[in-house]
């Protein structure tokens, strides 16, 4: 994925850091030692975040400290495997691979990279999808009906948003309490909603540049790579409309030791992402920036 769930630090209290920490680290070793090391290049906050949602309830359990290879003064705390952070570097696997197969067949030159990053994660996705083919069918499914409204241009927003939504909210299936499931489907999804958008948003210069297709570019009838005050003010309205539904379905569930990390995100982390993308000032590679500010009512 893309890097832009994160909770707002500075509304954070040192334990919350430490347990947010400790799954990042947690399924950096998941992934490594499921998938080798070259899976851990993956890593990101958004599946972080997802392994908190999916968290067993109840059961956060020990964190241990062992000494980390991007880490090597000092040991890193983290939290051992478990169910929540093996789905999520399942799941993270599978969505990196598909998504490096979509952008080998976007027009333009520089694919070597993708390529290179495909070969080395082709063993890794092999045997993501033996564990997840659910998920693995999902996924390819909705990147195909994207791919088919790339080609088509397509002028509406909701439309290849639903798309990639639809991958998010699949990976609550397997949650077996039925009243949870439906709560982090609808959670997922306007979640996927949200990063797709936002994703859009922060490669609209880019992609006005290249001709390759944004959604808000052909919404908007955008002239330049630039949103318009008018066509930026819709696309608050859309975002904080689908982080308004987020926390109406956060709200229907007790995520119990997880809870004040979950309400940093959904009530300030995601307003301040958004906002710093629409400024430029957000840096998804950067994965030391940190959001920090008081107001979330504006982007």
């Amino acid at each position: 994925m893309f890097g832009y769930v994160r909770p707002s630090v500075a509304r954070l209290t040192e334990e919350d850091k430490a347990r947010f920490g400790g799954v990042y680290c947690g399924l950096c070793r998941v992934l490594g030692e499921r998938y080798g090391q070259a899976a851990r290049f993956i890593l990101n906050y958004d599946f972080t975040f997802l392994a908190i949602l999916l968290w067993p309830d109840g059961a956060e359990g020990e964190r241990l400290r062992r000494g980390c290879i991007a880490h090597p003064i000092g040991k890193r705390a983290y939290y051992p495997g478990n169910e929540a952070l093996e789905l999520a570097a399942d799941e993270s696997v599978i969505l990196a691979w598909w998504q490096l197969r979509d952008a080998l067949e976007d027009p333009g030159e520089g694919k070597a990279k993708y390529r290179a990053a495909s070969l080395a994660l082709k063993t890794a996705y092999r045997r993501a999808r033996e564990r997840r083919p659910d998920f693995d069918r999902i996924t390819r499914e909705k990147l195909e009906d994207l791919r088919r409204l790339e080609r088509e241009r397509c002028p509406s927003l909701d439309r290849p948003a639903d798309a990639f939504a639809a991958i998010l909210a699949a990976a609550a299936e397997e949650v077996s309490d039925p009243v949870k499931r439906r709560v982090l489907e609808q959670l997922l999804y306007h979640l996927g909603r949200w990063v797709y958008l936002v994703d859009a948003a922060d490669d609209l210069a880019e992609d006005f540049t290249s001709g390759s297709y944004n959604p808000l570019i052909c919404r908007f009838s955008l002239k330049s790579g630039e949103l318009t005050g008018e066509a930026r003010e819709s696309l608050v309205i859309s975002l904080d409309h689908s982080i308004r539904l987020m926390e109406a379905a956060y709200e229907l569930w007790n995520f119990g030791e997880w809870s004040s990390i979950i309400c940093t995100v959904l009530y300030e982390g995601l307003f301040l992402v958004g906002r710093a993308v629409l400024e430029g000032t957000f840096q998804a590679s950067d994965m030391n920036f940190r959001i920090a500010g008081r107001n979330k009512e504006q982007l």
